[in-house]
């Protein structure tokens, strides 16, 4: 699609690579550029070097917006983060994002995802099998990965063909900017666990998942659906126009079509048209249940896409997880270290404390987001020790774990005093895992960020204690 002449607009630049790329997409398909955000220059330095390395030229306007910017423009692309009721959107005579730009010009099969937490790891599954396929001359094409992942799918947009997989993680900003667009029809939608989130934008949970909704509002009979077996899932498999399955944690009634996970050490298990097969192993790459439940969601969509069972449990088996993501990265002295930084809901980081059959030194905290924080209370108890680090949200949780008798050390302000505590305490055998259960804002730029500086600083400290023992 070709923008030649026009002026557009976009709104966030960021650092997650969905307004640099809409940029980039932009300026390649002749539009004029104006780029702006509320972020400072010097914050925003590696997307502005990597435009100009990219020869791409732009006007722009940074630590500030102007309304006649908007007017003006042909279209403005705006970033998910941006509430769709901002005055200056209001002034804007089209609203577009990556995403959208994306949809309206891709010919390629689409697989979506969302949910509240295992979106990510849900999303790469599906790309990892789908890519061993085209290995292993299943399927002809390419596979494809991107969206809330920090993938934007304009960076491949133009190389697509029909013959091409794309799956798109999605979050519920995402899905909300695409409300009565009628251009998302995945041909499966998989919607992961659905947990409080998000709840200091939308107010309540019915808000919040209107807009997790939307993934399967374009679908049609052709179309698959799933959903988890709560009733949040029960709700989008009774409401989708596609086919529905379901994930479950037991073995479902006859009739009912899905899949479920035998137990923590079992298998996940599908019965599709009468037939029980195996499409999940019991022993993964990746620790916790709440992965395993992941990968049969995403097991039972490669199914329905036609992909043998034989071959999805296979390749799931040796599926190696994702940065970020309960992310194994170092072992010292026979503790092994993790990061989950995307554990941003207290529900993910509980998890974190579940998954582990070795004792957990648990590195928690950080901003709040208007959550509930006694699931991660409610598993404190089970983690060998607990710090914290500072923010908004460790305010809340000391009064919380101080009230159920629960020792913690912090909240620390430095990442690097946070290390140099949970590696003191950790013993051989220990594993210290990252999983602050709430956003990064404060100490660190994103999640993303935190995640980084969490294994430098980590790298750092093992350095330290080597040379001090020397």
């Amino acid at each position: 699609m070709e923008y030649t002449g026009m002026k557009a607009l976009v709104m966030g630049l960021g650092l997650h690579g969905g307004g640099l790329e809409s940029a980039r997409y932009l300026a390649g398909h002749g539009a004029e550029l104006t780029v702006t955000d509320l972020r400072d220059e010097k914050t925003l330095a590696p997307s502005i070097e990597k435009l100009k390395a990219a020869g791409i030229s732009a006007r722009y306007v940074l630590g500030r917006h102007y309304i006649e910017d908007f007017e003006n423009a042909g279209m403005v692309i705006k970033n998910p983060g941006v509430r769709p009721d901002s005055p200056y959107l209001q002034a804007a005579k089209r609203v577009e994002t990556d995403i959208s730009l994306f949809l309206a010009a891709s010919p390629a099969r689409l697989i979506a995802v969302t949910g509240s937490k295992g979106k990510s790891s849900t999303s790469s599954a599906i790309h990892w099998v789908l890519d061993k396929a085209r290995q292993g001359g299943l399927l002809s094409g390419k596979a494809y990965l991107g969206g809330n992942i920090t993938v934007s799918p304009l960076t491949f947009l133009d190389a697509l063909s029909p013959e091409d997989d794309v799956v798109l993680e999605l979050s519920s900003w995402q899905l909300g900017d695409l409300r009565e667009r009628c251009l998302l029809k995945p041909r499966a939608a998989v919607i992961t666990a659905i947990m409080p989130d998000h709840l200091d934008r939308y107010g309540t949970m019915d808000a919040y998942v209107a807009d997790k909704r939307v993934i399967y509002q374009g679908q049609d009979s052709g179309d698959l659906t799933v959903a988890g077996d709560d009733s949040w899932g029960r709700s989008f498999r009774a409401e989708t126009p596609g086919r529905p399955l379901v994930y479950a944690e037991a073995p479902l009634p006859e009739g009912v079509a899905g899949g479920w996970v035998e137990g923590s050490s079992g298998s996940g298990l599908a019965r599709i048209y009468g037939e029980i097969v195996e499409l999940v192993p019991a022993k993964l790459l990746v620790p916790g249940y709440h992965q395993k439940k992941n990968l049969l969601a995403a097991a039972l969509a490669l199914l329905d896409l036609g992909l043998p069972a034989g071959f999805i449990r296979e390749s799931l088996g040796i599926f190696p997880g994702i940065e970020h993501r309960l992310e194994f990265f170092h072992e010292n002295r026979g503790v092994r270290i993790y990061n989950d930084t995307a554990a941003t809901i207290p529900e993910a980081a509980a998890a974190a404390v579940e998954a582990f059959d070795q004792p957990v030194v648990l590195v928690t905290g950080g901003t709040d987001k208007n959550l509930d924080f006694s699931p991660l209370v409610a598993a404190a108890p089970k983690a060998k020790a607990i710090i914290l680090l500072a923010g908004t949200g460790s305010d809340k949780l000391t009064g919380l774990l101080t009230g159920a008798g629960i020792r913690y050390q912090g909240p620390f302000d430095q990442v690097d005093a946070a290390v140099r505590a949970a590696l003191d305490t950790a013993k051989p055998g220990d594993t210290v895992v990252l999983s602050p259960g709430c956003a990064s804002f404060g100490m660190f730029l994103n999640e993303f960020d935190r995640g980084r500086k969490w294994k430098e600083a980590v790298l750092r400290e093992i350095n330290v204690s080597w040379q001090v023992r020397r």
